[in-house]
């Protein structure tokens, strides 16, 4: 048995004993359990970032990302991106100057400021963004190739209603009707 077919058992049983529990049985143990597979899980997104381009991190990734959704607007500040990820501003000025550095992005006057800069991102920063995209789909797309497209679903619905914060928007096979 190789190593995924055993972590894939091993995962097929955890889930059977969770299912098992009593609704309130141990709810701590299993939030434990919870946050060791999302650590297991960034630590893995990390690895993989950094195994596609060494100067590039997970986040710088995910700043790219974001010039990319607002190229139509003309860009966008770091001030925006530090808000709208949640990150300290120093963080997202050292992303910044190495994105910039590799010719990733590109600064520009931001209209109406003329102490802001626009970032905007370049013809380079849109290739690599769109080979780290293409690989990580296919990382993933792999990941779930076992999983059957209800599990997919589910899955995909459980990681939105948990980022995005909300607690009681999507149906439990208990109450799902």
């Amino acid at each position: 048995m190789d190593e995924r077919e055993s972590r894939h058992r091993e995962a097929a049983a955890g889930r059977d004993a969770a299912a098992e529990l009593e609704p309130a049985a141990d709810r701590e143990a299993v939030v434990d359990a919870i946050q060791r597979e999302m650590t297991s899980f960034a630590r893995r997104a990390r690895a993989f970032a950094g195994r596609l381009h060494p100067e590039l991190t997970l986040v710088s990734y995910t700043l790219l990302a974001h010039l990319e959704e607002t190229a139509d607007a003309g860009g966008c500040l770091a001030r925006d991106l530090a808000a709208h990820y949640g990150l300290d501003k120093s963080t997202v000025s050292r992303q910044v100057q190495t994105l910039e550095r590799l010719g990733f992005l590109e600064r520009g006057p931001a209209p109406g400021d003329h102490r802001a800069q626009l970032l905007r991102l370049t013809p380079a920063g849109a290739g690599i963004l769109a080979q780290v995209t293409e690989s990580r789909l296919a990382a993933v797309s792999e990941r779930l190739s076992g999983w059957s497209d209800a599990d997919v679903a589910r899955f995909a619905d459980l990681l939105t209603r948990y980022n995005s914060g909300e607690s009681s928007d999507i149906d439990t096979p208990e109450t799902a009707h």
